[in-house]
C-alpha cells in the first residue's frame, strides 16, 4: 500500500531538480538547516485578510499561523503569505508549485491535485461526507492516517486538518434540494472530478472554473447555478447573484472538501529539528480554530444570504439519501479505478458520523 500513490520516477526526479532551484535561490527552506533563518512562501487562492485580521478563515488561518511561526522561532522562520492566486495565478496548481518548489506552503484543497494523485479524490467524495462532525473524525480514523501517508508519499505534509462544506447557489428559482430539482439544461460549477461525475450522471451541464470566477460566470447567464464552499459563497459576494441556496446547516451536503495547510516535505526537511517542531506546533494549536471557524461561517453565511433576500434551505436526511443514492456508483467507480480505492470507500465509510 505504502509505495503505490508515488510519483513516477521521472516526476520525481524533475520536482527534485526544481526544488533545488528554489532552495538556492532563497526560496523554501532557504538552508534553514544552515544558517537558522528561512524563508517560505505560503500561497493560497482566498481573498487577504483585512487590516483588522479578519475575512474568509482559510486565510485568517494562514495569518495566524504565520504569525505564530514567527513568534515561536523569534523570527527565524519568516512566513511569506501570497492570497489571492497573487504567486501561483492558478489556484489548481499549487500542489505542483509546492513540490516543485515554487511555493513552499498553502491553504489547499487536496483533490485539486487528483490530476496527479487519482487516490487524493478520496478526501472529495460526493455524499462521502455529510456533516462538520463526521469530517472532523476523520483525522483519527484510519482513513485520515492513510491520506497523510499518502500526502507524504507524494511531497506534502499536513500541519492542519481543514474542512469546509458545500453549498448550492442557483441564479434563478428555488433552491436545489434533492437530485429530482436539477432542471433540464442546468449548468453547474463544482470543483472535484468524482464530484462532476455524479452532477453529470443526475442531468447537470459542467462549465470549469476557478471559484473567483463564479460571480462574472452567474452575473453573465454562463453559470445557471454553482456549488462551492460556504466560506467561498461568502467571500465572493455570491448572494448578489442567487436567488436560491442549500445550506449545509442543517448537517447534510454532498460537498465536503478537504482544505489543509499543507508544507512540501523537503521543505519542512530543510528546518532545523526546533524550527520544525515550532511548525507542526502552531499548526496543531490552529486545529480547533479550523474546526470551528468552518462551522462557524457555514451559521454566518446563512445570515448574510437571508439578508440580501436570497431563498435559503437547508437538505432533509431524505434529501440527503437522494444524493447519496446517486453517488455510489461514483463510489464503485472510483474503487475500480484507483489502485487501492476499494479500501479507501470502505475506511472512509466507516468514519462516524457523530
Amino acid at each position: 500500500m505504502r509505495g503505490r500513490f508515488l510519483f513516477g520516477v521521472v516526476g520525481i526526479l524533475l520536482a527534485g531538480m526544481l526544488t533545488g532551484c528554489g532552495l538556492a535561490s532563497g526560496g523554501g527552506g532557504g538552508g534553514g538547516g544552515e544558517n537558522g533563518e528561512v524563508t517560505l512562501r505560503l500561497s493560497h487562492q482566498w481573498p487577504a485578510v483585512d487590516e483588522g485580521g479578519e475575512g474568509d478563515f482559510r486565510s485568517v488561518l494562514a495569518r495566524r499561523f504565520a504569525d505564530d511561526v514567527s513568534e515561536r522561532t523569534d523570527g527565524a522562520v519568516n512566513i511569506e503569505i501570497y492570497p489571492s492566486n497573487s504567486l501561483i495565478e492558478d489556484p489548481t496548481q499549487q500542489f505542483q508549485a509546492i513540490t516543485s518548489g515554487t511555493s513552499d506552503m498553502s491553504v489547499y484543497p487536496l483533490d485539486y491535485a487528483a490530476g496527479d494523485v487519482p487516490a487524493f479524490s478520496i478526501t472529495l467524495m460526493p455524499a462521502m461526507v455529510r456533516s462538520h462532525a463526521q469530517a472532523q473524525n476523520y483525522a483519527e480514523a484510519e482513513i485520515g492516517q492513510m491520506v497523510e501517508e499518502m500526502t507524504e508519499e507524494n511531497g506534502v505534509k499536513i500541519l492542519t486538518w481543514v474542512w469546509n462544506a458545500g453549498a448550492i447557489g442557483v441564479r434563478r428559482g428555488d433552491p436545489i434540494l434533492t437530485p429530482d430539482d436539477v432542471q433540464s439544461g442546468n449548468v453547474t460549477r463544482a470543483a472535484g472530478p468524482r464530484v462532476e461525475e455524479m452532477l453529470e450522471s443526475v442531468g447537470f451541464g459542467l462549465s470549469s472554473m476557478p471559484s473567483s470566477e463564479i460571480y462574472n460566470g452567474v452575473q453573465t447567464g454562463t453559470l445557471d447555478s454553482a456549488i462551492t464552499s460556504t466560506s467561498s459563497f461568502s467571500s465572493y459576494r455570491l448572494y448578489e447573484q442567487v436567488e436560491g441556496y442549500t445550506s449545509p446547516t442543517g448537517g447534510n451536503t454532498f460537498w465536503f472538501m478537504f482544505e489543509p495547510l499543507i508544507i512540501g516535505t523537503e521543505q519542512f526537511e530543510s528546518l532545523t529539528d526546533e524550527q520544525q517542531t515550532s511548525v507542526e506546533e502552531a499548526g496543531a494549536d490552529l486545529q480547533e480554530f479550523a474546526y470551528t471557524a468552518s462551522e462557524e461561517d457555514d451559521i454566518r453565511v446563512d445570515e448574510e444570504f437571508e439578508e440580501a433576500g436570497v431563498n435559503v434551505q437547508q437538505m432533509s436526511d431524505e434529501d440527503f439519501a437522494g444524493w447519496q443514492e446517486v453517488s455510489e456508483p461514483i463510489w464503485e467507480n472510483f474503487a475500480e479505478e484507483v489502485e487501492g480505492g476499494q479500501e479507501m470507500i470502505d475506511l472512509a465509510r466507516d468514519v462516524p458520523e457523530e
